[in-house]
């Protein structure tokens, strides 16, 4: 799939709408299921559109579906895909629905991508679902939040790791000079002392043709199967796991994230990038994103007891990040979240996050609130039960692996 970026993103017929500035909550959105084989452009549409998210692809669903999860596909009367994941009840029936990261927005007014999750929900209720979430990532600021909440959500606690993110913004005819002028001097710094030391910056690939190659080396393989990928994300795994238990915080199964990041990029959805030292030693690592007319920093990780021989490893990854987001033509860079569970605030100094916060606004991340997850209930004594069950279930397999 070689995507391109926001500028040929596809048209759904509401771009005039949201120019303008007129809503229309309460106008109800027509929805109906189809069989994802009679729609052979629904990745394409999800990741050309604006707002898209590669939470709302179909190898997404999946990645999933191997886990137990059903997935649904809905297709609004304009086009418009939203992918439902959903797990039935172990033995009551009924089940719960995610929609992950949508509807997305589509660059419309906010009132009506709350009239498509209204739409949706009443959908998927009348198809027995008994609670619907939803993390829609769009920005606080719209309104969107307090819009559904008025069309019966709440809010909970988030699914993916964030609620917010940092955006860098790429407006069309931004230099790769200009880009590099705005980074703060630290950044710029590091990235160019981890440059004059000699390290390379190896590019893991489906989309060949795609941008240039200037300050990039290619890999010895250049297929694009997910097998090829698979070892090259192993070494990524194995990174960031060092990095998770020194901060403390909990990664996906090996197998599973492998097998996830392995496929995006063979998709072309993502591509990864290596810091290579002068002998080989691989320092660090970052897997980018191509979605929603933004290129998104979406893991990275680096040898820690390496930080001090080959300082600038990660600076130097994102650099490159935004010198390739500039080259394809995305608006934006994304860096993604900078807060976890019980910090949801923007950070100050002290924050658990503040460090992160700091490094991602050195290359002028600027931080955009989201309106965060929301639920609504519609059968909540088959939910309460539902979930009850399904924790039993969860301990009982837990005790026989412990055995």
């Amino acid at each position: 799939m070689a995507l391109k970026s926001q500028a040929s993103h596809v048209d759904f017929g509401h771009g005039a709408e949201a120019r303008a500035g007129r809503s229309d909550a309460t106008t109800s959105i027509g929805i109906r299921e189809v069989d994802p084989e009679q729609v052979s452009d629904w990745d394409t549409r999800v990741l050309l559109s604006p707002g898209g998210d590669v939470h709302q692809t179909r190898l997404w669903a999946a990645h999933w579906s191997k886990l137990g999860w059903q997935p649904r596909y809905l297709l609004f009367e304009d086009g418009l895909p939203l992918l439902s994941l959903e797990r039935p009840w172990p033995l009551i029936g009924g089940r719960g629905a995610y929609l992950p990261r949508g509807p997305i927005s589509s660059g419309e007014a906010p009132s009506k991508t709350a009239a498509r999750l209204v739409s949706a929900r009443e959908y998927l209720v009348r198809h027995g679902v008994d609670v619907v979430s939803s993390d829609a990532a769009i920005p606080a600021a719209t309104g969107y939040g307090e819009l559904i909440e008025q069309g019966g959500f709440r809010p909970i606690d988030e699914i993916e790791p964030s609620r917010h993110r940092m955006s860098v913004p790429l407006p069309h005819g931004t230099s790769e000079q200009a880009a590099w002028a705005n980074l703060a001097a630290s950044a710029r710094q590091r990235a160019g002392s981890a440059e004059r030391r000699g390290l390379r910056v190896v590019r893991f690939e489906a989309c060949r043709s795609t941008g240039s190659w200037q300050g990039f080396e290619r890999p010895a393989s250049t297929t694009s199967d997910a097998a090829v990928f698979e070892p090259v994300m192993q070494r990524f795994y194995s990174l960031l796991d060092a990095t998770a238990r020194r901060r403390r915080f909990t990664l996906a199964p090996r197998p599973r994230m492998v097998d996830w990041t392995a496929s995006a990029i063979a998709s072309g959805m993502a591509t990864h990038l290596e810091a290579v030292a002068p002998d080989g030693r691989v320092l660090g690592a970052a897997l980018l994103y191509r979605q929603g007319g933004r290129l998104t920093y979406a893991h990275s990780s680096d040898r820690d007891d390496l930080r001090h021989e080959f300082p600038g490893v990660v600076h130097l990854l994102v650099w490159r990040g935004i010198q390739l987001a500039i080259r394809e033509g995305f608006d934006e860079f994304d860096l993604a979240g900078a807060d976890i569970t019980g910090h949801r605030s923007e950070p100050g100094p002290g924050s658990p996050m503040f460090g992160l916060y700091a490094f991602k606004r050195s290359f002028g991340g600027e931080w955009i609130e989201l309106s965060g997850n929301h639920e609504q209930v519609a059968r909540p004594g088959r939910y309460l039960l539902g979930r009850t069950i399904r924790k039993m279930f969860n301990a009982r397999r837990l005790m026989q692996v412990g055995r």
